[in-house]
């Protein structure tokens, strides 16, 4: 370790020295090939982003425009994926973002960027629950079944006859199911995560291909259209802004890194697994944005199933069953992903001392984290159920722009400060890769509203009043070798 207190930092060799320590039974298993981690990245990625905020974002923002703000949103991220694969393969420890940070930035920041990737992991998944919920509820009217309306949104959303909502019950009981999965192990997980993928996939690329006969050109001018005058209200601010908030479709990849603890050959396949699935998201991506534009007017596309509204719209009822299918299991995988990931989070630092070391207990059958992940899926099932999905998410975009911001700097200081350090991987182009990416994510983030911002700092606020109320003396006692403040063993 390096410097005291706030600077307290880890070198990479202290991280994998941590992660070795107890041996195979004291750890993570590694159980995942490179094709689960394709899957595991495609799964999380392609969800609400899709199948929810396509709408949203072009009936408000961006217009036929749409297409171009997935394209500064795939440039952007692909910056970052270069930079997360290095960093994935140089140190193959669970954790993601925040061990990064403990490598490079000290252990105040490291907490900083723990507390905001819940923002990027358990918010993630609760608004794909919400996603999830209007898929649902959409596909079990089609054959006449209809939930209590009461229990179908967030608290005080308006009903038909001026009645209010009082909870999101389908979007909290999703999170419960997906919760218990993943605590039966990532063995079961990955492969009902690939099954669904596979499917999802194939669905999407129908509707691509089954809607382009049908665009009409026409819908796509202007490309851009113009300013109402006021900032990301339409023009190329609007498409600018678009971008910020369907970022949030590109958000997944990244779970890779949280799952590079567990591969099988992480120098190998945590690359492949970060590029390759950011790749098939982005062309999917830009193919359904197109399309969707080009077959309904993008003043009425803000709508919870936008992509179904379109193949209604052209007149195939009956394959708009299968795309709502495929958004169920979209959204499904997706939240799968994000829930697995913010396990592995807290994980990483129960094992520094920040949270209670009963988030490093490993379940004695199924060595999960079985305590961590239990505790967010009650939290994410909460707040799937009582907050709106415009709401979540901005948060989660502004969030997860932020992690990366984080990611393409730890890159360059590490290549300062432990040069020599063999690394499977290298970012190509140094040091212009990671500045642009850290350009590009900023970029974004100013093009998202002032209100997320304000919510983004006070956040990180409650992060800084946890960790000088308990983490920062938890960890510093921790280091020290205090009685009862060790990793919690398996039982």
């Amino acid at each position: 370790m390096t410097g005291d207190s706030l600077s307290t930092r880890k070198s990479v060799a202290d991280i994998l020295a941590a992660d070795a320590e107890g041996g195979e039974d004291a750890r993570l298993p590694r159980a995942l090939s490179a094709f689960d981690l394709v899957a595991l990245g495609v799964g999380a990625t392609i969800g609400a982003g899709i199948f929810v905020l396509t709408g949203t974002a072009a009936a408000n923002y961006a217009g036929p425009g749409l297409t171009l703000s997935f394209v500064l949103g795939g440039i952007a991220s692909g910056f970052v994926a270069l930079c997360y694969a290095e960093l994935a393969a140089m140190v193959p420890a669970p954790g993601s973002t925040y061990t990064y940070a403990t490598a490079t930035l000290g252990e105040a920041c490291a907490w900083i960027i723990g507390w905001d990737l819940v923002l990027e992991y358990a918010m993630s998944a609760a608004t794909v629950a919400v996603g999830w919920s209007g898929y649902v509820r959409s596909l079990l009217g089609q054959v006449g079944l209809h939930l209590p309306p009461a229990l179908t949104a967030a608290p005080f959303t308006a009903l038909s006859g001026g009645a209010t909502a009082w909870f999101d019950l389908p979007a909290a009981a999703i999170i419960g199911v997906l919760t218990l999965l993943l605590v039966r192990g990532n063995r079961a997980s990955t492969r009902v995560n690939a099954v669904m993928v596979a499917i999802k996939v194939a669905i999407i690329v129908s509707f691509v291909c089954i809607g382009a006969v049908h665009v009409d050109p026409r819908l796509w001018s202007p490309l851009v259209p113009e300013n109402t005058g006021a900032f990301g209200d339409f023009g190329w601010s609007g498409v600018l802004r678009g971008a910020g908030v369907v970022f949030f479709a590109f958000i997944g990849f990244e779970t890779i890194s949280t799952a590079a603890g567990e591969a099988r050959n992480p120098q190998r396949d945590a690359p492949i697994g970060l590029l390759g699935s950011l790749g098939v998201s982005t062309v999917l991506y830009v193919a359904v944005a197109a399309v969707l534009t080009g077959l309904v007017p993008y003043r009425a596309l803000d709508v919870p199933d936008p992509i179904a509204r379109a193949v209604e719209v052209i007149g195939l009822g009956a394959f708009s069953v299968a795309i709502k299918i495929g958004a169920i299991l979209g959204l499904t995988t997706a939240a799968l992903a994000a829930l697995y990931g913010q396990a592995r989070i807290f994980y990483a630092m129960a094992r520094d001392g920040l949270l209670p070391p009963a988030f490093a207990r490993l379940h004695p059958r199924f060595r999960t984290p079985a305590i961590s992940q239990v505790t967010i899926g009650a939290v994410t099932a909460l707040v799937a159920g009582l907050v709106p999905i415009d709401l979540l998410g901005e948060l989660v975009s502004i969030g997860t722009l932020f992690a990366f911001m984080v990611i393409c700097t730890a890159v360059l200081v590490l290549r300062r400060i432990d040069p020599a350090r063999p690394r499977p991987f290298r970012v190509p182009g140094m040091p212009v890769v990671p500045v642009l990416g850290i350009l590009s994510c900023l970029g974004l983030m100013l093009g998202l509203p002032g209100d997320t911002w304000l919510r983004l700092a006070l956040w990180l606020a409650v992060g800084l009043a946890i960790y000088f109320g308990y983490g920062r003396r938890a960890a510093r006692l921790r280091r020290m070798g205090a009685p009862g403040l060790d990793e919690a063993p398996a039982r």
